[in-house]
């Protein structure tokens, strides 16, 4: 009798614990480099002067020439990772999706598995796209917007319940990127991390009261005047599916209280993702070389232009500008 009620309780645990926690794929792996791999020497006095490469909760900033591509790409790939990428074509921003799949097969984490995700009220828009082995598409019917503002907000929303549902036990790794962007240059295993983040191009050299955060005190996405790291960009939120997952259920919990009190943060889910990193710092911070802007000239501390958004009139392909 004891044991009947022993193996009862065990099995309720069980049960209980299967229902609120979500296995995931990702693991901490060895930093394991290939024998005979020949590249140029290390060096701990020699390197880049002009650039920050580290914050100070010690996460390193991802600029060109802080890494070599080819040793850490050969350090990533034996691990066999899939890394998911999810991207939001809604309404007429279908058109940037062949653009966007045909760069990323050139530059984004070639020799990986990578598996993009789609989400898009128009599926039988979605172009056919030759992509490389280990490379698969899904196509993702979500509902369309009369606001792109909702869209925006919706986004945390259904990047979480998708990866409950699907992406847990398909990816490793996630990033979540604006589809209205090309691949330029080379993007490997040097952004993978637990969470990663980009600091946004247009702020980078800006004092964090330029910040355009969230200045009301009412919305859950606030952030004082006094507090800041940097200024994350919304297109790139990136790291394991579980560390992604959290931030996006977080998020999503945070906008919808605001909308119990009638509030949405100044930049809508970019807003809460900046909040959010502030008191959950990322372990790898991506330069603006990860998220420039088409219309910005290249900088002298951006040496290469890997990610950028094109030139685009918002008030014809967004609905209500």
């Amino acid at each position: 009798m004891i044991f009947i009620v022993f193996v009862f309780f065990f099995l309720f645990f069980f049960y209980s614990c299967s229902l609120s926690q979500f296995v995931f794929k990702s693991r901490v792996r060895n930093m394991v480099s290939p024998e005979k791999l020949l590249y140029k020497q290390p060096s701990v006095l020699v390197g880049r002067t002009d650039v920050v490469s580290v914050t100070p909760w010690l996460a390193p900033i991802i600029w060109e020439g802080t890494f070599d591509p080819v040793l850490i790409d050969n350090i990533y790939k034996p691990m066999n990772l899939t890394i998911a990428t999810t991207v939001f074509a809604i309404g007429k921003y279908d058109r940037f999706i062949r653009d966007f799949l045909e760069t990323a097969e050139k530059h984004f984490m070639v020799g990986f598995n990578v598996r993009y995700y789609v989400f898009t009220d128009l599926p039988h828009n979605v172009p056919s796209v030759n992509l490389n082995q280990g490379r698969h598409l899904t196509v993702i019917q979500v509902p369309g917007s009369n606001r792109w503002q909702e869209i925006s907000a919706r986004r945390m929303e259904i990047i979480q319940t998708t990866i409950e549902h699907q992406i847990r036990r398909e990816a490793d790794y996630i990033f979540c990127l604006d589809v209205d962007s090309k691949f330029h240059a080379h993007w490997g295993a040097e952004s993978l991390g637990r969470l990663v983040a980009v600091i946004h191009p247009g702020y980078y050299e800006q004092t964090r009261d330029r910040f355009p955060y969230e200045r009301r005190p009412a919305s859950t996405a606030y952030i004082h005047m006094d507090e800041g790291d940097y200024y994350y960009g919304g297109a790139m939120i990136g790291g394991f599916v579980e560390d992604v997952y959290t931030l996006t259920k977080v998020c999503r919990n945070k906008f919808e209280e605001d909308a119990g009190n009638s509030i949405e943060a100044a930049r809508q889910d970019e807003s809460h993702l900046n909040r959010y990193l502030l008191y959950n710092k990322p372990s790898k911070v991506l330069s603006p070389e990860y998220l420039w802007q088409d219309f910005k000239a290249k900088t002298k501390e951006v040496k290469v232009i890997r990610f950028s958004g094109v030139i685009k009139n918002y008030a014809e392909v967004r609905p209500n500008v």
